[in-house]
C-alpha cells in the first residue's frame, strides 16, 4: 500500500466490481462514447476482448479509483527490438493524484505483468503534442523512441475473385 496525500492507495488487477470506476477513468482518458467503453469493459470481463490483455487500477483506501493502466502484447512497437513487446495501451492518473507516485506504481505493476508474460521490453505511445504525458513517461524510465505520423485509408470492398464489385 502506498500513500497519496494523507490517504493510502493500492494497485491491483481490475475486478468485475471495478467496472464502473474503470469506465470513469477510461472515459477521462479517451473522451467519446461511454457506450463503446462500457461494451469494451463487458467484453474484457466476458473473456471476449482481443485487448487489453490486462488492466491494473489504483484505488484509495476510501474506494476511489485514481488511476489505471491497460496492457497488451504487440508484435512490434516503435524503437523496440523484440517481436513480443508488452505495450501500455492506456495510462491515466486523475489530475488531483498526479505527482504522488500513482503513475509510477501503475507502471511498476505493468512491468511486473510484462516480465511474467516473458516480455523484455515495455512500449508506450503518446500524442505528439502531449508534453505532460511525455514527461510522465520519462519520469518512470521510458526513453523517446521516435515520433511517428500515422495514416489511414478507407478501402473499397472487392468481390471474392478480386474484381471490383459493380454498382
Amino acid at each position: 500500500m502506498t500513500a497519496i496525500g494523507s490517504e493510502r492507495f493500492t494497485v491491483r488487477s481490475v475486478q468485475p466490481s471495478d467496472a464502473g470506476a474503470w469506465l470513469e477513468l477510461r472515459t477521462a482518458l479517451w473522451p467519446g462514447s461511454k457506450v463503446k467503453h462500457a461494451d469494451d469493459i463487458k467484453r474484457f470481463f466476458d473473456g471476449r476482448a482481443r485487448e487489453p490483455l490486462a488492466v491494473v487500477i489504483a484505488i484509495t483506501t476510501s474506494g476511489s479509483a485514481i488511476g489505471l493502466v491497460e496492457l497488451s502484447i504487440r508484435a512490434y512497437a516503435e524503437g523496440c527490438e523484440t517481436d513480443r513487446v508488452a505495450f501500455v495501451e492506456g495510462w491515466y492518473v486523475r489530475p488531483e493524484a498526479r505527482g504522488q507516485g500513482v503513475g509510477r506504481a501503475l507502471i511498476r505493476s505493468a512491468e511486473q505483468w510484462a516480465t511474467r508474460q516473458g516480455c523484455t521490453e515495455l512500449g508506450s505511445a503518446a500524442e505528439a503534442d502531449n508534453a505532460g504525458s511525455a514527461a510522465a513517461h520519462r519520469a518512470v524510465g521510458f526513453t523517446d523512441a521516435g515520433l511517428v505520423r500515422c495514416f489511414r485509408k478507407d478501402l473499397e470492398l472487392s468481390a471474392p475473385n478480386g474484381l471490383h464489385q459493380a454498382d
